[in-house]
């Protein structure tokens, strides 16, 4: 059955959705028509056409596209919008009635109609908020608070009808106000909720909101400070378009291309309100009351502050980068590097890359001649990277000045002459700076600064940041030793694992090669040496006949050597059959199968495989056997052997109808232990399962070559 309606993760089927809102397509499309000639006749009749009567139909005409839209993705908000567009029609008719109706001779049916479709814009408005994003209200407090929305809003009109208009107006605005501050906690937390397309079709909404509340924010300030425009209702009514337009817009495809226009729209609204609220504050709270002159100024003054705001952040960027060029010849100050050095060690970055790094900023930021970077350990260490660079060198630290080394901070030349004096041959008379690297009492390295003697001198500063530095170095280079000896200690793992299932796959091997060799030896050898006495015996028999005892015993001697044979053979055959090696593992089982006490079945429909791998199969299968008829005397027993294409291993079960057993015991004895160990040494696997009264199934796979 096909979906429709998908919101918050709730999918409602598409008969009910068409039950449900069918019949509002075809109600709101007569709406439309009836209410688009209107707009036309009462725009072209009524005080020659003003700007409010158009804006009136541009909002009814946009909430009627938005719930027509919704209806036809059978979302029940577009009941919702079209409740709104009648709202709006209701305002609408009864404010051209009373522009149609004499002066002196209001309607009051007309005074109403303006009143009550004025007022439930903010009321609807509400109710949508909390709908969003699927229509439906939910909890009873939200029920509750669209109640209320509804009652405030009718208190509006009563202002409104009791001759105060004016009031009304402003009870209506501040409705709005209330509305939108109420209902955006939980709408915020049904976006929080939402996922996919329907979080995006929110973000249309959030971003028509943001916009509505900045032309508000304008409009307000513009009023106070100015008594402008004086149309408020108009203005507010222009802005709230927003809204149905975005509705629309989140039906089309562009419903995944607006989440960075939210980001801006809301940091913008949020700057103006910052904007106007420090100016409100301010100039007007705090000062005398402007005149009309100083009103005008302070209207350009915010406009100024706002766009000024608006400029700040990318301008700040771009001079901050030609500054950088400035002085140093780059987009970015050479210390910011050493600032974020330590961010810059979770990055895939080399090591050498990050010291190189360093390496290159120190000299930039400390005007050097030179800066090394030494790494190493137990008093050997290489120069791992130098700016500019000096090849390959070496240095040793005796023993004895390790220790000292190691606990040193930031050293001068003075400290440096004492303990690592063959670190200034060739610079006796440079600024040198050394720094150990060094953790929990470790040296890790070395960082060597050199700087002409006529340069500046180093400052507490510029020890300070070395000291801060070094620490970081010191945890990246602990860190990259601590990785190189794991990864040691894995490799050493792996070897030693290769070489532990390499000596089992041998000792098993070894083990089969015996026991065909012990096989073919009791085969070729006493088993030969038995068939043949049992000949001569016979011989004998035939000579002796006339003495009726001799041929008795010797009759008793033959049936003897034959069972000795029989022995032999059904030894032979539990060392090593030679009909796996010849037939493989159907024909091999199916033998064991026949000389079993229970009855088996044996399903085994596979090709050849390696001899290790049928062994290995083989005597699993025969060991489980066994188990069963030692502990399940009466039981039947199914054996199957099959070949799994996908993982490309061959699999084998065990399954009897006896009274079971605890696998915890089990698995602790030899059988469990020999068939791991067998399937072990070639990659494979056993597991039994079992519980009293339920039988018992013995199961392995062991890898195949694809």
């Amino acid at each position: 059955m096909s979906t429709a309606g998908v919101t918050l993760g709730v999918t409602v089927p598409e008969d009910r959705q068409t039950a449900r809102l069918g019949w509002w397509a075809p109600a709101a499309f007569v709406i439309g028509v009836v209410l688009t000639a209107g707009i036309v006749i009462v725009a072209r009749s009524v005080d020659g056409g003003r700007p409010g009567w158009i804006v009136g139909g541009l909002l009814i005409l946009a909430w009627l596209a938005a719930g027509l839209s919704l209806l036809r993705r059978a979302c029940p908000l577009g009941r919702l919008a079209l409740v709104a567009a009648g709202g709006a029609s209701i305002a609408y008719a009864g404010f051209a009635a009373r522009a149609a109706a004499l002066p002196d001779d209001p309607s009051p049916l007309a005074d109403f109609a303006a009143a009550f479709g004025l007022a439930m814009l903010p009321a609807i408005g509400l109710h949508l908020l909390l709908a969003l994003p699927n229509g439906f209200v939910g909890t009873t407090t939200r029920r509750w608070l669209a109640i209320i929305g509804y009652g405030t809003c009718m208190a509006g009109v009563l202002v409104w009808m009791l001759g105060s208009r004016t009031g009304g107006g402003w009870a209506v605005l501040l409705a709005a106000v209330l509305a939108v501050v109420t209902g955006l906690g939980p709408a915020n937390q049904r976006y929080r909720e939402a996922t996919g397309v329907t979080k995006q079709r929110l973000q249309w909404i959030g971003c028509a909101v943001a916009v509505a509340g900045e032309i508000a924010l304008v409009v307000i300030a513009m009023r106070v400070l100015l008594d402008w425009p004086h149309a408020f209702g108009l203005v507010a009514a222009t802005a709230s378009i927003t809204i149905p337009l975005a509705m629309l817009a989140s039906t089309t495809p562009l419903v995944s291309r607006v989440d960075r226009l939210l980001v801006t729209t809301v940091s913008f609204t949020g700057l103006t309100g910052v904007v106007v609220a420090v100016y409100l504050v301010i100039v007007i709270g705090l000062g005398p009351d402007p005149t009309d002159k100083e009103r005008n100024l302070l209207v350009l003054s915010m406009i100024a502050a706002g766009v000024a705001a608006l400029l700040y952040l990318p301008a700040r960027e771009r001079l901050h980068e030609q500054a950088n060029r400035l002085v140093y010849g780059e987009r970015h100050a050479p210390d910011e590097a050493l600032k974020t050095f330590g961010s810059r060690l979770s990055r895939a970055i080399p090591m050498d890359e990050l010291l190189l790094q360093l390496a290159e900023s120190l000299r930039k930021t400390m005007g050097l001649r030179s800066a090394e970077i030494w790494t190493g350990k137990d008093g050997r260490y290489d120069l791992a990277v130098s700016v500019p660079d000096q090849g390959l060198r070496q240095l040793r630290i005796e023993d004895a000045a390790l220790p000292v080394v190691t606990r040193a901070g930031v050293s001068g030349q003075a400290w440096v002459a004492v303990w690592l004096p063959e670190v200034l041959v060739g610079r006796e008379d440079h600024q040198i700076r050394l720094v150990p690297i060094s953790h929990s009492g470790e040296l890790l390295g070395l960082i060597i600064l050199d700087r002409p003697r006529d340069g500046d001198a180093f400052t507490e500063e510029d020890d300070e940041a070395l000291a801060d530095l070094v620490r970081q170095v010191a945890l990246a280079l602990h860190n990259v030793n601590l990785d190189s000896a794991l990864q040691a200690s894995l490799d050493e793992v792996r070897r030693y694992a290769g070489e532990l299932q390499a000596s089992r796959a041998r000792i098993v091997a070894t083990g089969d090669a015996e026991r065909r060799k012990i096989e073919r030896n009791l085969h070729d050898g006493a088993q030969q040496h038995l068939v043949a006495l049992a000949v001569n015996l016979r011989l004998v028999r035939d000579l002796v006949e006339e003495n009726p005892d001799a041929a008795e015993m010797l009759e008793m001697l033959a049936d003897s050597v034959k069972d000795t044979i029989q022995e032999l053979r059904d030894l032979a055959h539990g060392i090593y059959p030679p009909l796996l090696m010849d037939s493989g593992l159907p024909e091999a089982l199916r033998a064991a199968a026949a000389r079993s006490p229970l009855e088996v079945t044996v399903e085994a429909d596979v090709q050849r495989y390696p001899t290790e791998v049928e062994a290995a199969v083989y005597f699993c299968c025969l060991e489980a056997m066994q188990n069963a008829a030692k502990h399940a005397p009466e039981a039947h027993v199914k054996v199957r052997v099959w070949e799994e294409d996908e993982s490309h291993r061959l699999r084998f079960a065990v399954t009897d109808d006896g009274p079971g057993f605890d696998v915890a015991t089990a698995t602790a004895g030899h059988g469990y232990v020999n068939m791991s160990d067998r399937l072990g040494a070639i990659g494979g696997e056993v597991d039994w399962a079992s519980s009293p009264g339920d039988g018992a199934t013995v199961a392995g796979a062991v890898p195949i070559a694809a």
